[in-house]
């Protein structure tokens, strides 16, 4: 039973893109490539002892259970669009922000995106991590307090863009 006020995630257009490509992959290409390999197993006779059926089984699975998970990402996400914002230089979902830490000038810079497509790597950032909810709203040129696990870290808001 699902929850009809269940609140919808916010996910940027390139994270819902990179989804759907997931998606079609695995429908197009991964879900007929174990079929196959489940129906040459079966060929093979005995379906107890055989490790390649039963990897291709598991491997369904696996991907059965992607599809699923994306499916429902999908289906519960708020896509943003940023090209149909009035963003007007304020730090929003979407955004990419530049900061100087004040204490040690060193630069850095993220993009603010969905839980899902959070990859620190690349520098993107979950719109409900500290960092991010203390930048949401403000604009180029404020000042952040953020509250990180080695103490108080002052930045400096450098520059907010945003690419549609």
């Amino acid at each position: 039973m699902e929850n009809q006020s269940m609140q919808k995630v916010p996910m940027t257009v390139q994270g819902a893109e990179k989804l759907r490509e997931e998606l079609q992959q695995l429908k197009t290409v991964a879900r007929p490539a174990v079929i196959a390999a489940i129906a040459e197993a079966r060929a093979h006779g005995d379906l107890r002892e055989n490790a390649e059926y039963q990897a291709a089984k598991d491997q369904q699975g696996f991907i059965e259970g992607r599809i699923r998970d994306i499916e429902g990402k999908l289906s519960n996400s708020q896509i943003i669009d940023l090209s149909t914002m009035n963003n007007e230089g304020k730090v929003i979902f979407g955004a990419y922000v530049r900061l100087i830490n004040l204490d040690t000038e060193d630069k850095v810079q993220y993009q603010i995106v969905g839980d899902d497509e959070a990859d620190l790597k690349e520098h993107k950032i979950s719109v409900h991590s500290p960092i991010a909810r203390a930048l949401i709203g403000k604009r180029e040129g404020d000042y952040i307090d953020v509250k990180a696990p080695s103490g108080l870290i002052s930045y400096e808001i450098a520059n907010v863009y945003y690419v549609v």
